[in-house]
């Protein structure tokens, strides 16, 4: 039995931020159990709370951005890989400014200090993820596979190819992550950028700050007044990125991972499909069903019922700005029986139908409190693609337009195996429940 960490006491860095050079200072501070990784941005007139986890991932462009609403911090993945290595698992991060200082590129004073304040042990146990099923993300010839493997640790390989780059070429690296393999191995490993792309970035009016003997700048000769730690640094820093990428599933990943020339993006797109995976173990494990909402939650919310009642699970909730939900589509719907009785096809007005429903459920949670209900208004756009026939699983998808006051626009969409079935975009009126 594992149980959840913080840190024993508090402690601090203090630097400019890699990308815009502004002078910051970060606090560390213990934080009570089930409290997450979470910063909190003490520059601003009301202090803003982030936490590190994927809903709250605004941006990857070279490195990872977290935000809540317009408030962002960036560059978060060094001290992430840190605390991720140190299984570091509640903990407040102040922070001065919108990015974390940089030190030497690496996340090596990160790890440092959080070693030498010290960790104890609190009373709930950890939350894990251990990989079952495998999962993977590609983009071109990057990719990025979790598989299943020792159910008490994790293992992670790197394969890095720059081929037209032979101060860099193929590097690979492999290694159980441990807090010992992390400090001796992978901490001191630091950002790495060709020198094409450190002069992009600085006509840009980005990085002006810093210098080729500050991270590694790297030419066809190698890098730029500078030398490597590692003779494969870059593959290591890769991986240093991948962990505090990962580390946004918001769970401690045993298993395997391997990972070919990913990036910020790749990183973050597989962080996802954990915390999708991680979130549908839970459901399973405590409803009996993966579904965010099953058909006794959702006819608490619609007022639909039998016949007419056309989702059978929501699997799916971002905010108020998008659903996914199910329609398993049976022999024995009732209006099978004369549409048509020698071919059964599900008639597209009702598809029209459970995509409005679906639609419906993701404003209910707006309004909720409000004492309104949505009421269809008007379709645009309709447009019936492919036949639903008995033995099709309908998914239904609603993302939100606009949302105001009175009114609601959404766009939806229904796909059978992928294949677009149907599309709309629905509008509905908001209107006091008692009225309808």
């Amino acid at each position: 039995m594992k149980l959840q960490k913080t840190i024993k006491g508090e402690g601090q860095v203090a630097g400019k931020g890699l990308f815009g050079g502004q002078d910051v200072q970060v606090i560390f501070k213990p934080a009570p159990e089930d409290t997450g990784v979470v910063f909190v941005r003490t520059d601003l007139r009301d202090p803003v709370r982030i936490k590190a986890i994927v809903p709250n991932i605004t941006g990857q462009d070279r490195k990872t951005t977290l935000g809540n609403g317009k408030v962002h911090i960036n560059t978060v993945e060094h001290c992430l890989a840190a605390l991720a290595a140190l299984e570091i698992d509640n903990i407040i991060i102040e922070v001065t400014g919108p990015e974390l200082p940089a030190a030497d590129t690496s996340a090596a004073e990160y790890f440092a200090l959080l070693k030498q304040i010290g960790l104890r042990d609190q009373t709930p146990q950890i939350r894990t993820f251990v990989i079952t099923e495998p999962l993977f993300v590609v983009q071109g010839d990057a990719s990025i596979y979790a598989l299943p493997g020792a159910r008490d640790r994790l293992e992670i390989s790197y394969d890095l190819d720059y081929p037209q780059e032979p101060a860099i070429g193929r590097q690979m690296y492999a290694c159980e992550l441990t807090p010992e393999v992390f400090e001796e191995n992978l901490a001191a490993a630091r950002t790495f950028l060709l020198e094409s792309e450190a002069k992009q970035l600085q006509a840009r009016g980005i990085g002006k700050h810093i210098s080729a003997r500050d991270l590694l700048v790297i030419n066809a000769e190698g890098p730029i007044k500078n030398r490597y730690r590692f003779p494969n640094e870059c593959v290591r820093h890769k991986m240093v990125d991948l962990i505090g990428d990962l580390s946004l599933s918001g769970r401690r990943i045993y298993g395997r991972i391997l990972a070919r020339k990913s990036g910020h993006a790749l990183n973050q797109a597989m962080a996802k499909k954990i915390f999708d995976a991680a979130l549908r173990m839970d459901r399973i494990e405590q409803f009996g069903t993966d579904a965010i909402l099953d058909i006794r939650r959702i006819q608490k919310i619609l007022p639909h019922r039998y016949p007419f009642l056309l989702v059978d699970k929501i699997i799916q909730i971002d905010g108020d700005t998008r659903i996914v939900g199910v329609k398993n589509v049976t022999f024995n719907e009732l209006f099978f029986q004369g549409h048509f009785p020698g071919t059964p096809i599900m008639p597209g007005v009702l598809i029209v139908e459970a995509m409005a429903q679906v639609s419906g459920l993701l404003f209910a949670q707006r309004l909720e409190h409000t004492g309104k209900l949505a009421v269809l208004l008007s379709m645009d756009g309709v447009k019936l693609r492919k036949a639903v026939v008995p033995g099709d699983q309908l998914v239904l998808s609603a993302e939100t337009i606009r949302l105001r006051r009175r009114t609601a626009h959404c766009k939806c969409m229904a796909h059978v195996d992928g294949v677009t079935a149907a599309e709309a975009e629905i509008k509905f009126m908001l209107i006091d429940d008692e009225k309808v």
